[in-house]
């Protein structure tokens, strides 16, 4: 804060006007609240648009970028960088807030730290995995949005049969070290059992593993690909999307970014949406509400979207009813 001492001597008559000024100034200078610091522990990837969304939602509510908050990003794109690590240096800067992204990265948070105050994004049901007590109260330093990618798993299966009638075999690669891969399946399986189609399961855990099952399914053995969820596959999500096209094979997967890079169709979440919600969150926490009164959130809407290019690329016409329903076109 400024000395302003020398108020007491500018108070003459004259000098009145321009001492009320600097006096209000200085009390500005006072009641400026503090820069905070807000640590983002993400995978990056296919998820940015969720820091991107965050961004966003809190420069709409007031919070700019360099003058209310500033931000500290751990990005664990790669794959030899491990989100225990990375929570680890994030937490080392002493931000006054965490956001994570992911269920992996949010655990990863969880063990290291139990009182900077974290907001999850891209959680699988964090009360079954333990992160939360419950959805109504955390009981702990953390509060989100969570998703529900596991059950829509069995949706897009719906929708894959709904694009192609004579859907038989899919192909699914799981990544076995991944519970939300795990579940997903689960969810999945149901499905195909009510739809008579059969699932070539393939299970993976590194990139050779994942790369092999590609090999190991030969081109006309199945009818097209699902994608669950994993962070696996997501970072190698471009050979998944070269596989469908090379062997004219839908591809149904959870993202939509994905199919702007050329998967044939995703229904699920839109990531910078969370992104913009999660900063609601935010904003009550910097205000003084503490993560475990907030009620763990779920996305305010899905999104249905579809790569036209890439269905005429694997020669599929889409029905009109179903392309009636789609929120999103990519051409």
């Amino acid at each position: 804060m400024k000395d302003c001492g020398f108020m007491k001597r500018a108070l003459s008559a004259p000098l009145l006007p321009i001492a009320l000024t600097l006096m209000l100034v200085c009390s500005s200078w006072a009641q400026s609240p503090a820069v905070r610091r807000i640590g983002v522990l993400t995978p990056g990837g296919s998820l940015t648009p969720v820091l991107d969304g965050l961004r966003q939602g809190l420069a709409q509510l007031g919070y700019v970028e360099g003058k209310q908050i500033t931000f500290v990003v751990e990005d664990t794109t790669m794959e030899t960088l491990d989100p225990v690590k990375a929570a680890k240096r994030l937490i080392e800067t002493k931000p006054h807030l965490i956001v994570t992204v992911s269920t992996a990265h949010t655990a990863a948070a969880k063990q290291l730290e139990g009182s900077i105050p974290i907001v999850f994004t891209i959680v699988l049901d964090p009360a079954r995995t333990g992160l939360v007590t419950s959805y109504a109260s955390s009981k702990n330093n953390l509060t989100g949005v969570s998703v529900d990618t596991a059950s829509l798993s069995g949706k897009r299966l719906e929708l894959l049969k709904e694009m192609l009638p004579g859907l038989r075999r899919c192909l699914v690669v799981v990544a076995t070290n991944e519970d939300s891969a795990q579940v997903s399946f689960r969810f999945l399986q149901e499905t195909a059992k009510n739809l008579n189609v059969q699932l070539i399961r393939r299970d993976v855990s590194t990139r050779a593993e994942f790369e092999k099952a590609l090999l190991d399914t030969p081109k006309g053995s199945v009818d097209a690909i699902i994608h669950v969820a994993s962070n696996l596959v997501r970072n190698y999500i471009g050979t998944l999307i070269d596989k469908a096209k090379k062997d004219r094979l839908p591809l149904s997967v959870h993202e939509e970014s994905m199919v702007q890079m050329g998967a044939l169709v995703s229904y699920g979440n839109d990531f910078r949406l969370i992104g913009v919600q999660a900063a609601k969150i935010v904003v009550k926490i910097l205000n003084g509400t503490t993560p475990s009164e907030i009620p763990i959130e779920t996305p305010e809407r899905l999104v249905l979207a579809v790569n036209l290019t890439t269905a005429k690329t694997i020669g599929l016409r889409i029905p009109r009813k179903f392309l009636e329903r789609v929120d999103h076109m990519v051409e």
